[in-house]
């Protein structure tokens, strides 16, 4: 059974990406968007174009070093998502104004209302966790990045 901590089912292995390049947040819109189209088979400018319209809204940077943007996408059949782990933090307006290194981005089918929001709660409350965005800067592979995201850790070890 899956735990409100496993991520699993919005990642596949290789939409864990570690060490991406980008100098600031349109270069990290097209780099998520090119993810999405190796992964999940989208166009990457849609994405880049529909991140980009939807944090012209209000900043996805919630705080911690921590984004989670998102955008509705057609032709997706279920949430999915694109981890990204930053080797240099970048500006990204949050809202404690502190720069961003770990991003997780989530596409949502345009009718997924409520699954795009459980999605995003539950997306948000792992991240907002500073102990486990702690391993997730610490961890020394893609692999290990993805196996910390889609573990199903019910508690704390202490």
């Amino acid at each position: 059974m899956m735990t409100t901590a496993d991520l699993g089912d919005l990642l596949a292995p290789e939409a864990v990406l570690a060490d991406v390049a980008a100098g600031n947040k349109r270069a990290l819109f097209a780099a998520l968007g090119a993810a999405a189209a190796r992964v999940w088979s989208l166009d990457e400018g849609v994405v880049a174009a529909a991140l980009a319209a939807r944090e012209k809204l209000g900043t996805t940077g919630f705080g911690g070093g921590v984004a989670v943007p998102h955008a509705r996408i057609e032709g997706l059949d279920a949430v999915r998502g694109v981890f990204v782990r930053l080797p240099r933090a970048i500006e990204f307006d949050a809202v404690d104004s502190l720069p961003v290194d770990l991003v997780f981005m989530m596409l949502s089918p345009p009718e997924a209302g409520a699954d795009h929001l459980k999605a995003l709660a539950r997306v948000s409350r792992r991240l907002r966790d500073r102990a486990f965005a702690e391993k997730l800067r610490g961890a020394g592979s893609r692999d290990a990045l993805y196996a910390l995201l889609t573990a199903a850790e019910t508690r704390d070890a202490a």
